[in-house]
């Protein structure tokens, strides 16, 4: 094949290789217990499973409507307003996604124009900066407080401007497992009154919370909830990460502009799966057991880690634990990273790529949504290093 031999301008200079598939395949090669990517390794329910085949079955299996299936749509808005008191129209106001990361990069995209700015929380998760960078957007880069992770409220307005287009939370906040608190989403609410700023609220693990804390979404916030575009992930929920369904709820005005974008992004999402998920979730004890579920892995994980040289950060959702290896070793996150994969064959993720500038606190991220056997052998062979 004959080489391109023009120049190629990429609009991403400074974009590796996402660290998660970096991880993955280091694992892969060393034959590495994988708790670097967030996904488990245990089978998903049965009944789910049946609900998709029995979908497929009955010839559910051509393009679905361009704002998702009706009934799935319907789901999610008396589920919303179960539990949170707020109702989203079905028709107008929620959009079903192929996965949260589409509805990310379809939200920035709807939103953000050449010059605009955005401000993101950091370590953030990694596609947030992408997405506005190849929309033309410039980003700014607020920096939560180590090692709880909280938001320091009296940073943000010194960093809006007039370009100041979005802003992007994250609860429970991937990598970390901090929490927003009421407060944090009433300064927000608060902050943005009276702008032309739009929110994204990425809450894909919402059902994913510890210690019996209350979620706080966006949409419980009347004035904050008119100018945010709430993101959830069935993928995260249900431990089906390869399916790749999410949603997005949003006023009509914004939910509008959502769908033009999204139209020419994906246009539909996969239609049995939808029909599946539509009347999964109709029973609420297929998801309000979930914080208690990974609670329990993680109370797992962290009791068989007592006698390590490990120190174990706070986690009060996701799936993640942050691990301290400063009582060990001194290299560098990505260092250690490695090491620990071809020593020791576990896998894990460093903290410093969600910094734009490589922060190294001497910390990395655990997936424990694994087998109990799993975390058992994985934290035996930790508490010998």
């Amino acid at each position: 094949m004959e080489i391109f031999k023009g120049t190629i301008q990429t609009k991403l200079p400074n974009t590796d290789t996402s660290i998660f598939a970096v991880m993955s395949a280091l694992a892969a090669e060393h034959g590495a217990i994988n708790l670097s990517q967030g996904f488990p390794d245990f089978p998903i329910s049965e009944e789910l499973i049946d609900l998709v085949y029995y979908y497929m079955r009955q010839g559910f299996n051509q393009y679905a409507p361009m704002p998702g299936v009706p009934a799935l749509r319907r789901a999610i808005s008396k589920m919303f307003q179960d539990k949170y008191g707020v109702l989203y129209n079905p028709d107008t106001e929620i959009n079903i996604t192929a996965g949260a990361t589409q509805a990310l990069f379809t939200a920035i995209s709807a939103f953000i124009r050449e010059g605009d700015e955005a401000i993101i929380f950091e370590p953030a998760y990694d596609c947030y900066a992408p997405a506005v960078k190849v929309n033309g957007g410039l980003v700014k880069y607020a920096r939560l407080h180590f090692p709880d992770f909280s938001i320091n409220w009296e940073e943000i307005p010194r960093m809006i401007t007039h370009r100041t287009k979005l802003i992007i939370i994250n609860s429970p906040q991937n990598p970390t497992g901090s929490v927003l608190k009421a407060k944090d989403l009433q300064m927000l609410e608060k902050l943005t009154s009276g702008t032309d700023i739009i929110v994204i609220s990425d809450e894909v693990y919402e059902h994913l919370i510890f210690e019996g804390i209350e979620h706080q979404s966006a949409c419980r916030f009347p004035e904050l909830a008119k100018r945010t575009l709430v993101i959830g992930s069935f993928g995260k929920t249900f431990h089906a990460t390869g399916w790749k369904t999410g949603f997005v709820l949003a006023p009509e005005k914004l939910m509008t502009e959502f769908r033009k974008v999204h139209q020419f992004t994906v246009f539909a999402v996969n239609t049995p799966v939808q029909h599946a998920i539509a009347d999964f979730i109709g029973n609420k004890k297929n998801f309000e057991g979930l914080g208690a579920f990974y609670q329990q892995k993680r109370d797992l994980f962290v009791s068989a880690l007592k006698s390590s040289r490990f120190k174990t950060l706070p986690a009060y959702g996701t799936y993640f634990q942050l691990l301290d290896y400063s009582a060990i070793s001194n290299q560098n996150e990505m260092e250690f990273a490695r090491w620990l994969v071809e020593k020791h064959k576990i896998a894990a993720i460093p903290i410093a790529p969600f910094y734009n500038n490589n922060d190294n606190h001497k910390v990395l991220r655990f997936c424990f949504a694994k087998n109990d056997e799993t975390l058992v052998q994985a934290a035996a062979i930790l508490a010998k290093i």
